[in-house]
Parts: structure tokens; sequence; C-alpha cells
């Protein structure tokens, strides 16, 4: 295993593309997130131009223990990305074999590696020779469609190669985000292989999560979609691993939240306008409130911090 713990009980941020960002980890760890990921950034930006890129994966002594998220597919280019990383002072790599954009496919990256086993493996041997076998995991989907299942091949390779973990969301490429992610194949492969394996796929709620590390026997699990709409369902599901019993945030709650998330973004954005990125946050946190449609209406027409604390005061006037 890897330096860090990798436990039923210590949850894990996925590696949300365009929501991985530092205020978004630094939120989540506050409410009891115990490993992030970073989104996914490219090996070929962090190769050819290094600076600009490294503000995808900008971190604090907080912001630990982080995982940097890479795709691609030239396995000479990874391995010199992740050189110039493990030299700045990052120590966790992850292989992005799973996403199904276009965009990212259509380069041979992502989940088109499902159709080229072999390079696949020869990147995660680049990965694991610069970085160490143990500070490297990969995440997967079963195979590009139905009828190329890889995911039990790749584990075997992630296990001859002593590589720290696999992360499974059982998905083919092809489903996109459709259907129902089936746990069985976790299940499946975490019985077939001597590797931790980080489930993933469907776990919108904290009971999800309990469930799903009951019945596959997972070491641990990551949240993201489940993650966005409700950066406290971490603390929820550690609450429901302990047997406790567990609520909804109420109306204060989440104006505390909303003000935690703003000041992350104001203190770490890092953007030229920080504020949009709250903007476009603001209406996943509205809902559940008894107006919520006219909160939400509002949100999207304000232009500045001061009209965000306006409506957060409409908020708390609600819940008085």
């Amino acid at each position: 295993m890897p330096d860090f713990l990798i436990s039923p009980k210590n949850p894990w941020l996925a590696p949300l593309a365009g929501f991985s960002d530092l205020p978004f980890r630094l939120l989540c760890r506050k409410y009891g997130c115990d490993v992030a990921e970073t989104e996914m950034v490219s090996a070929k930006g962090l190769f050819y131009n290094l600076e600009q890129n490294l503000k995808y994966i900008s971190t604090t002594k907080e912001d630990n223990p982080l995982i940097v998220q890479i795709f691609g597919s030239d396995a000479k280019i990874i391995r010199r990305a992740v050189e110039n990383l493990r030299d700045r002072g990052y120590r966790y790599f992850d292989l992005n074999a799973g996403c199904p954009v276009k965009k990212v496919t259509k380069t041979g990256a992502g989940a088109a590696l499902l159709k080229d086993v072999l390079n696949l493996a020869h990147i995660l041997e680049e990965m694991a020779y610069v970085a160490g076998s143990k500070n490297i995991g990969v995440k997967i989907r079963l195979g590009w469609n139905s009828d190329s299942l890889v995911y039990l091949e790749i584990g075997r390779i992630v296990e001859r190669l002593d590589i720290g973990w696999l992360t499974l969301h059982p998905r083919y490429a092809k489903q996109g985000f459709s259907g129902h992610a089936n746990w069985d194949y976790i299940k499946e492969l975490k019985e077939y292989i001597n590797v931790p394996i980080i489930a993933s796929g469907d776990l919108f709620t904290p009971e999800d999560g309990i469930k799903c590390i009951e019945y596959t026997g997972a070491d641990s699990l990551m949240f993201a979609r489940g993650a966005l709409k409700n950066p406290v369902i971490f603390a929820q599901y550690k609450g429901c691993y302990k047997n406790r019993s567990i609520s909804d945030l109420n109306g204060y709650e989440r104006i505390q939240l909303i003000r935690d998330h703003m000041d992350l973004i104001r203190k770490y954005g890092g953007e030229k306008n920080p504020f949009f990125k709250m903007r476009g946050i603001l209406s996943r946190y509205i809902r559940g409130y008894y107006r919520s449609k006219f909160f939400r209406e509002k949100a999207v027409k304000v232009s500045s911090w001061e009209d965000i604390e306006s409506l957060i005061h409409l908020l708390e006037e609600e819940v008085r």
C-alpha cells in the first residue's frame, strides 16, 4: 500500500474535471474527505508547458494526501510529466483510463486505453519507474463496450506491477453515465486480485457508500457526483459507517457551507474572475429551501461578491 491509509473509513474525492480544484478539495476535506484527486490534467500540457498547467493542480499543505490524475497516451511524455511533478514535490499519481469524453478518447487517452491494454501497461511501468509503484494508481472502466471486457486483465497487470491501487467505475466507456453502475464487477475484481480496490460509480448518498462497501468488499470508495451535490457526504458517510444516525443539512448549515466555499474560492480561486466560479456553484447549494426557485433565479443574476452576500442574507431570513 502507499504511505497513506486506504480503508473503508477513509473516503476519497474523485477527479472531477472542472470541479476538483483546490477550493473544492479543501471544502471536502473540511467535511470529512481523507484522500483527494485533482481534476485530470494533460501529460502533454505538463510536458510542453509545465508552468501554465500547474494552475490545475495548485495545492497547499492542508491538501494532503493529494493524488494528481494524469491523462495521455504517450508513455514517454507521461513519464516526463511525472518526473517534472515529482521534482516539484508531488508524490502520488493516478492514470486516467476511464474518461469516455470524445475529445479525450480521440487522442488515444482516457477510456481509449482500454482498447490498447499493452500501452496502458507500458504507461504504468514508466510511471512506476519514476514515482515508485506504490505511489501510483489507475482508474478504469470495464472495457470499451460490452464485447470487450478487460477489467480483469488490467487487474492482473496492476497486481504484477505491484501498483498501489486500482479504481473501477463499473460501466463500459460507451455507456458514458447512462444506465447503472454494476457493483457486481467491483466485487468480482476484489476477489480476483490482491490489490487495494477503490469503488466508484453511482455513489450519490452516504447510504449508497455503505451498501457498496458491504456488498463489494472494496478497500475504499470515491464520491463524485454525490460530492458535487453535497460536499458533506464524506462526514455523513463516516457517521453511517459508525452506525450513527445522520440527517440532511438544515438551512443554517447549508448557509455555512456556502460561506465556506465562497471563502475558499476567494482565497485560492486562482482565476482572473473567481467570482464567476462561485456563481455557477450557488444553485447546487440552494436546493431544498422553501423558495428555492426564487433563490435560484436570484443566484444566476448575481454580479459581485456583494450580491452573493445579499443573497445569503435573504437565505438567513428564510430560515429564521
